[in-house]
């Protein structure tokens, strides 16, 4: 089995400088791209692979690289590589940056040349104070080395990138939020169309990648798209990093076949559950999404199969529900996260998510009353999908909707006996 992402990181030492790199056959895939293939030669490749996005919307990349204009202006281009990384129980992006910066950067080299980019931005989750350590590194060597900068090996081609770290806010994780982040301005969603390809940073034309997207670049223009989807097992091609957290034996994070079940991560990879504990939910693509159960354990972890059980992807970094552990509180837990992150631009996320919080936070604490779990149900309609102005809230109700679906005995008894069964 070919870990194309993570065959460089050696966990616990420094990433790979930028000549041990090169002399493990880093930066192949830049040469090639550069010197042997054209811009549309690239875009085909990752068209044809079907590579999708690692942030968690699964967007087709190839696709969202064609909707820049085809007819150059001559004015700036702009890549940008979302490293913000603020969804509960997601570390794998951190895991990239760390490891093999050199990687990310080769494969922002590449896209930034077949999208026409001469600038290109990596934006940084504010609490990575190690990663931008190393990516500021990471950086300072590719300009010594000739691979970033004016008329890069020879070829004409120019870029430059620059590192800038977040202010801090889980909406500066939206592709249009992060924008207005970057640009200085308050960090919240803006009206599409126009879309970013059309009118992104500072209206000109820009991409929005995830850094374990960019991170597939090398390899794809070395290996083609066939290989790519002969990595995966579901016709989803590629490997995807995937990660555990909970009380399993042990939590970390893996370079995957895409579509991996469930039931492998958490039993062949993570080791079961600790002794003591039984597993009672999934919450398989971080805290935004909806709970899994011990039925769905056999789901292919790609980006279509969880959608089949009621739930998706996201980042494939779940976290696992133990039957010690109050599914009420769990819950609560993280739409208390939401509602604090929330950007106050529309009504429902706004109001709604304080509200929700209130209901659970009474429920907890033995004051609930009946017909909280009818106004959860309706609140989770209320800021479903095409209510809201983006996805946060209905990321965010994800898992209280489903958690009502499949623990809704455990949401009546602390009704019933106005106390949390747990305490």
């Amino acid at each position: 089995m070919e870990y194309p992402l993570t065959e460089h990181i050696n966990p616990g030492r420094s990433p790979l400088g930028i000549d041990e790199y090169i002399r493990a056959g880093g930066y192949r895939g830049v040469d090639r791209a550069l010197k042997e293939m054209s811009p549309s030669d690239i875009v085909s490749i990752v068209r044809a692979s079907g590579l999708t996005g690692r942030g968690g919307g699964g967007f087709p990349t190839g696709l969202k690289w064609s909707f820049m204009p085809k007819e150059n202006d001559g004015g700036i281009r702009y890549l940008v590589t979302n490293a913000d990384e603020m969804e509960p129980a997601t570390f794998k992006d951190r895991y990239l940056l760390e490891g093999n910066p050199q990687l990310l950067i080769s494969g922002m080299i590449i896209a930034s040349f077949a999208i026409g980019a001469s600038k290109a931005y990596i934006f940084m989750r504010w609490a990575y104070k190690k990663a931008e350590k190393i990516i500021r590194k990471a950086l300072a060597e590719a300009y010594e080395s000739g691979y970033l900068g004016r008329n890069i090996l020879g070829t004409g081609f120019d870029l430059d990138i620059y590192l800038h770290t977040s202010a801090g806010r889980y909406m500066c994780g939206e592709e249009t939020g992060l924008l207005n982040s970057l640009e200085g301005k308050r960090g919240i969603p803006r009206t599409k169309p126009p879309y970013p390809a059309v009118s992104g940073l500072f209206g000109r034309p820009t991409v929005v990648n995830n850094v374990e997207t960019l991170c597939w670049m090398p390899s794809l223009v070395l290996n083609g798209s066939d290989w790519f989807i002969k990595l995966g097992r579901t016709g989803e091609g590629g490997t995807k990093l995937y990660g555990v957290s909970g009380r399993v034996r042990k939590p970390g994070l893996w370079e995957l076949p895409m579509g991996t079940t469930l039931r492998e991560i958490i039993y062949d990879h993570a080791g079961g559950m600790l002794d003591g504990y039984k597993l009672r939910g999934i919450i398989p693509g971080g805290a935004s999404s909806d709970f899994m159960v011990e039925s769905d354990l056999d789901t292919p972890m790609d980006f279509k199969s969880p959608v089949k059980a009621g739930s998706r992807l996201g980042t494939g970094t779940m976290v696992i529900l133990d039957d010690k552990t109050c599914p009420v509180k769990f819950i609560h837990n993280m739409l208390k996260f939401f509602a604090e992150e929330s950007c106050g631009w529309c009504t429902p996320c706004r109001e709604g998510l304080p509200w929700v919080v209130k209901v659970l936070a009474s429920l907890e604490n033995g004051t609930g009353k009946e017909g909280d779990i009818e106004i959860l149900e309706h609140q989770s309609w209320y800021m479903g999908p095409g209510n809201t102005f983006c996805a946060l809230a209905p990321g965010a109700v994800e898992p209280m909707q489903s958690g009502v679906k499949y623990f809704r005995d455990d949401f009546q008894k602390h009704i019933d006996g106005k106390r949390c069964p747990w305490r």
